[in-house]
């Protein structure tokens, strides 16, 4: 009888897709890129460097301009998909300010996930030469 024996690398490694949920480092996947939380009063403040193994976050300078570009692409389907929903739902096509209020409300309560999620992407899977480092990661 076969027993399954257990990698200990991929144990100890973390899964690319769950670092990026929880806005890792993507050299370590052990730092958090952010301070505190997604939604709070403090606002969105990213790290300059990883707190765990001292990857600087912005590759050059202006690098996070290039987030603009994938927040604006993620607002584009959050804006489609709920004025879809929006006709789906209501039947309504008479009524501009519903779908005014419906998707500003929206984009505006978004805004917080669209910041941090926009640059997570940039980092995991928009950036060719940064992978994940197994020597970075570790115990903190």
């Amino acid at each position: 009888m076969k027993t399954l024996s257990l990698d200990k690398t991929a144990m100890a490694n973390p899964s690319e897709f769950k670092s990026a949920l929880q806005c890792k480092c993507p050299k370590c996947r052990t730092g958090n890129m952010f301070v505190g939380k997604g939604y709070h009063l403090g606002g969105q403040t990213m790290r300059e460097n990883c707190p765990h193994c001292g990857f600087h976050f912005e590759i050059e300078p202006g690098y996070f301009y290039v987030a603009m570009f994938v927040s604006y692409a993620m607002n584009v389907a959050e804006m489609v998909t709920l004025a879809v929903a929006t006709y789906i739902l209501t039947g309504n096509l008479e009524s501009p300010w519903l779908y005014i209020t419906i998707l500003l409300g929206v984009a505006f309560a978004l805004w917080p996930f669209n910041f941090r999620y926009s640059r997570v992407i940039l980092l995991y899977w928009l950036t060719p030469n940064l992978h994940f480092d197994p020597t970075r990661a570790g115990e903190a």
